[in-house]
């Protein structure tokens, strides 16, 4: 029997880098209907949901194709609320109000516009392929903190991040990738009784830096605004 994908947008009210980010247009729509577009063009995603505490991005995301289904508690919508909370949260509801056990949950957050829906595929078939409990999307470093990232110490000395005795050139370091917001996809089993995201067996994705730009500021809404005019 084929697993049940659930596809899911986690998108707040509330922002502090940008006001109202999730809705805020980027090249003519708003950021969130990007999600909501690739989402769509994955064919092994079954249902695809957002979740959110604002009925004003509620209404955004029917617009675009996107059920919202419930409106997510706002001690899970806070700066400081848990990530994995509201994962879990959208699981339970979902399972709850539709007597469906849903095996996957794919994770497509908005702030990754210019991803592909290969991406996301990508993530399900490594997770469906593999003994693997989360696959994460990465993107080669462009620092690396055993050859060029520094911190300052208590006596205002620049030291090295990480050190290994003996690596002294950049070829010898070794390899080193950011965490994208691309996409994710984990096993539901793992994700109810995890009690942190990356502690399990988590596999990767690698994406190429031009699809992997994480919207934060305006600056990146800027930047984002460049890259799209290009395509």
């Amino acid at each position: 029997m084929k697993p049940y994908i659930l596809g899911a947008i986690f998108a707040r009210g509330g922002s502090r880098g940008v006001p109202k980010k999730n809705i805020r247009h980027l090249n003519g729509k708003p950021l969130l209907a990007y999600a909501i577009e690739t989402a769509r063009a994955v064919p092994a995603i079954n249902r695809l949901i957002v979740s959110t505490d604002s009925e004003e991005i509620a209404q955004v995301a029917r617009q675009y194709g996107a059920e919202v289904p419930f409106l997510r508690p706002g001690e899970l919508a806070s700066d400081d609320a848990s990530e994995l909370g509201a994962w879990q949260h959208a699981i339970k509801t979902m399972e709850q109000q539709t007597g469906q056990r849903v095996d996957v949950l794919v994770i497509i957050p908005t702030t990754s516009p210019l991803r592909a829906k290969e991406d996301v595929a990508a993530c399900i078939d490594r997770l469906l392929n593999s003994d693997a409990d989360l696959v994460v999307t990465v993107t080669k470093a462009h620092r690396n903190p055993y050859f060029n990232m520094v911190m300052i110490d208590e006596n205002d000395n620049a030291r090295l991040v990480f050190s290994a005795s003996g690596v002294y050139q950049r070829q010898q370091v070794p390899k080193i990738y950011d965490l994208t917001t691309v996409a994710y996809a984990a096993r539901v089993s793992y994700i109810l009784k995890t009690p942190t995201l990356l502690q399990g067996k988590v596999k990767t994705v690698e994406v190429p830096p031009e699809r992997a730009l994480d919207i934060d500021s305006m600056l990146d809404f800027q930047i984002a605004e460049f890259l799209l005019s290009k395509r």
